[in-house]
């Protein structure tokens, strides 16, 4: 099922440790989608927009987008991004007017001790500021829940579509047609080898819907490996151990969410799952690509010629399970229900982690996607993703993460759908790949 690395390509770096699958898949999170929200026409919309796989939440929360920059030089800080909103958080509600209690008669003017409650004046600057607007049916109030209070329409909130931009990568994440919420998440980010060469990074993680708080596992995860990544590189680490500590460094992350877990909350819902989720990242050298994994989130190599594209990653799932042990076909495995029930995660619950790495050498420039199932499942193969990228995506990353989201959205957006975009540079004359 795994298919040939990259021409030119060769494992580097030190070992992974390794640890048999678990024998036990998690628990499967396709739940009932909640009413979709309007798509936008455009196939990649930056517009207000499910889980077959127990894995899938939105990208970062940081809000403020870092504009495209050129490669870190040598000594330069590691910049770092993650996802930012297109579409804005409902503003607060106006605050209500101030004055006296109209429940209440004033006393006679000079009357003593009447039975009034002045309130204290309002702050102009809180009075002044407008109510946000549904943006449904462009009349009503949004209240503090994020509903309009004329048509009850829920308002986009701020992780239903993220987009960011750092140097040469880029990433979309979007809700999907049919979940009531992001559990997918990103983050990306550029820094410099010591040798001064830019290096450049992108993680991607799928919260598991049948766990608790799979929007906060994916998010905390996703920055816990970025962070360590763009910590590690500059100070010589190799790539594929630099990606081997962020996986490590994610599951931990992951794993103190379990310990924030309220008492009250264990006796209501003792049957709930630890948070948890998968991730998928990438580290891209002049002269490298390196990839890491733990779950069913998938990278991809597509090379500019198309020819071969390559997908860089085996899927911790039981459909993967079936064809590796010869028990099924790649068709008939991934057609069954149970196809997207992975056996390996991030979380407090998980079995023993097996951090997957990989690295290669390409002989040619291309492009590196690396994306959640909500992408997958609708260009599965190697061949079906490089034809569902534009022809133009390591020249316009950002437009072609828009595409390749707006194509998961055309085919039925049943679950959230998160890609990040990673050029890979041409190989200079004469170094050749190894």
């Amino acid at each position: 099922m795994h298919a040939p690395a990259p021409s030119g390509s060769v494992a580097d770096g030190p070992p992974h440790p390794t640890a048999p699958h678990a024998p036990t898949a998690h628990a499967s999170n396709a739940t009932p989608g909640a009413p979709a929200h309007p798509a936008a026409a455009d196939p990649h919309p930056p517009a207000p927009s499910a889980h077959t796989a127990p894995a899938g939440d939105a990208a970062s929360a940081d809000r403020s987008a870092p504009s495209p920059g050129a490669p870190a030089q040598a000594g330069a800080a590691p910049t770092g991004a993650q996802g930012a909103p297109v579409r804005g958080q409902p503003a607060a509600s106006a605050a209500p007017p101030a004055g006296v209690r109209l429940d209440r008669r004033a006393p006679a003017e000079g009357a003593g001790g009447g039975d009034d409650y002045p309130l204290q004046a309002p702050d102009p600057r809180v009075a002044a500021e407008p109510a946000a607007v549904c943006v449904a049916c462009r009349a009503g109030r949004v209240d503090d829940d994020g509903y309009c209070e004329n048509c009850g329409h829920a308002q986009p909130r701020e992780r239903d579509h993220m987009e960011q931009e750092c140097g040469p990568v880029a990433a979309v994440s979007d809700r999907g047609l049919r979940h009531h919420r992001n559990e997918d998440a990103f983050a990306v980010g550029t820094t410099a080898l010591p040798d001064g060469s830019p290096v450049s990074v992108a993680v991607v993680c799928d919260g598991v819907s049948s766990a608790t708080r799979p929007d906060e596992a994916s998010l905390a995860a996703s920055r816990a490996a970025n962070a360590s990544l763009l910590d590690a590189l500059p100070r010589g680490t190799h790539p594929q151990q630099a990606m081997h500590e962020a996986i490590l460094a994610a599951s931990e992350a992951v794993n103190a969410l379990a310990g924030e877990q309220p008492a009250e909350a264990d006796e209501h819902a003792p049957q709930q799952n630890a948070p948890a989720c998968t991730i998928v990242g990438a580290v891209v050298t002049a002269g490298l690509l390196v990839v890491g994994w733990v779950g069913d989130s998938r990278a991809y190599w597509i090379p500019v010629d198309r020819s071969p594209a390559v997908r860089l990653t085996e899927d911790d799932s039981w459909a993967a399970q079936m064809v590796a042990a010869g028990l099924m076909g790649e068709a008939e495995a991934y057609a069954d229900h149970r196809a997207h029930a992975i056996t390996g995660w991030l979380g407090a619950d998980a079995y023993e982690l097996e951090p997957h790495t990989a690295a290669f050498k390409p002989d040619r420039p291309g492009v590196v996607v690396v994306c959640t199932d909500g992408l997958w499942n609708y260009a599965e193969s190697a061949d079906e993703m490089a034809e569902a990228v534009p022809a133009d995506a390591a020249a316009r990353p950002l437009h072609a993460a828009r595409v390749l989201v707006g194509h998961a959205l055309d085919g039925g957006g049943h679950d959230n759908v998160t890609v990040a975009l990673v050029p890979f540079p041409a190989v200079p004359q004469g170094a050749g790949s190894a």
